[in-house]
């Protein structure tokens, strides 16, 4: 359904429950458009996923998703999101293009985001475009990176994430309030669920 990778064992392992048997997209391809309320991954930790020799959930640069990304574990993207980002530690690869908001511990920009972030620990680098607001425990932007508009420090971004979510959702009518968080919380590099 998304990508497939071949890892350094020459197995075949599938991403988000896409099936072993498809066959990736040619890279000169357009990109395919998923259509998701959510799409859920079921991996660990990063460090934990490091350990266990288990891999990151990747979006390649031939996909594009609309809807909202949930996972418990590492994501990398190199394609184009329209929609929420939630996880444990994302990177948004050089290629990649992110329209909307995104919430994790852990935070690295090389390519354009157009949207919030909320992250323990931010990094803009030198290749990076943002365009929006940061909430942010820790902050660094790199040399030659792109920012438009507005840092704010927190003790606790993925809190506040969390907030403003509970209460946009909760003003909107027929829609009942949230009571717990979408985002895995207490989950930090290294921790094991």
């Amino acid at each position: 359904m998304f990508t497939k990778k071949t890892d350094k064992d020459g197995e075949i392992f599938g991403v988000a429950g896409a099936a072993n048997t498809s066959t990736p997209a040619p890279a000169e391809a357009a990109p395919a458009a998923v259509s998701a309320p959510a799409i859920t991954s079921r991996a660990t930790a990063p460090a934990a996923a490091a350990s266990s020799g288990t891999a990151p959930s990747y979006l390649g640069n031939d996909l594009l998703l609309k809807g909202n990304l949930v996972s418990k574990g590492e994501v990398q993207i190199d394609g184009q999101v329209e929609g929420d980002i939630r996880c444990t530690s994302l990177v948004v690869g050089e290629k990649a293009d992110i329209k909307g908001g995104i919430c994790a511990h852990d935070v690295v920009v090389r390519g354009h985001v157009s949207g919030s972030i909320h992250g323990v620990r931010v990094t803009l680098e030198s290749s990076s475009q943002f365009e929006g607001e940061v909430f942010h425990k820790t902050l660094a932007i790199e040399q030659g990176a792109f920012f438009e508009g507005q840092s704010r420090r927190s003790d606790d971004p993925i809190a506040e994430a969390d907030k403003k979510t509970a209460a946009a959702t909760a003003a909107v009518p027929g829609v009942p309030a949230r009571t717990g968080s979408t985002i895995p919380t207490g989950i930090k590099p290294g921790m094991k669920k």
